[in-house]
């Protein structure tokens, strides 16, 4: 992992979100504030801003710089959340050292799992932890039974995708998509679509490297 390879994913994250910027917005209109869609291009804007700043730095310091920015420059949740992500992440043990897919895998995990206690938030509640959190599990079983790389890349690639279906039946905990009660209901949550295709991005970014 290194500084450019969080700004090449950037830029192919900001092509993913733009080509469903429609659907996620018609989504957050239907349960949410309607300001997800915005936040986010905006995050990805702000991070591929720094390009010049952070592209020669150690990864630590990038995704520092990366998390300030987005905990600064994010209204709503997201950018507190993505920002604990990121920060968390910034110190994983050894990412300067030039890490490995598990060992990624690992800082990702710990990354996630500060989100979920920043967040307050778990599978189940209509979140993009009903992503975030099933594809942690999946990357870190897969590197558990020592399953080839390419495989647990497909694996959470389809696990994403059936946390982010998975909202559509389930009833909001969380945000004002909770004050609609059984009418959340048939929808899927916009923040877990948004980060489905971001995990779906990274990891065929990795598979095609």
């Amino acid at each position: 992992m290194s500084a450019k390879f969080l700004i090449d994913n950037a830029k192919l994250i900001e092509l993913s979100i733009n080509e469903n910027a429609d659907e996620i917005e018609k989504l957050d209109q239907e349960i949410g504030d309607g300001d997800h869609i915005f936040n986010v291009q905006r995050g990805i804007k702000l991070v591929l801003e720094l390009e010049p700043t952070i592209k020669d730095l150690p990864v630590s310091k990038a995704l520092n710089q990366i998390a300030m920015k987005v905990l600064s420059g994010i209204g709503g949740s997201s950018g507190a959340l993505f920002g604990t992500l990121f920060m968390t992440m910034a110190k994983g043990d050894g990412i300067d050292d030039g890490i490995d897919y598990k060992k990624a895998i690992e800082i990702f995990a710990q990354g996630v799992e500060a989100v979920k206690q920043r967040g307050k938030a778990d599978v189940g509640e209509k979140t993009m932890m009903d992503v975030l959190i099933p594809v942690s599990n999946c990357l870190k079983k897969g590197v558990e039974e020592n399953k080839d790389k390419n495989e647990i890349l497909n694996e959470a690639i389809e696990i994403a995708e059936k946390g982010m279906l998975s909202t559509k039946e389930l009833l909001a905990t969380k945000g004002r998509a909770s004050f609609l009660g059984e009418r959340a209901k048939g929808h899927i949550d916009p923040g877990a679509r948004s980060s489905q295709l971001m995990i779906k991005t990274v990891c065929e970014s990795v598979l095609n490297s």
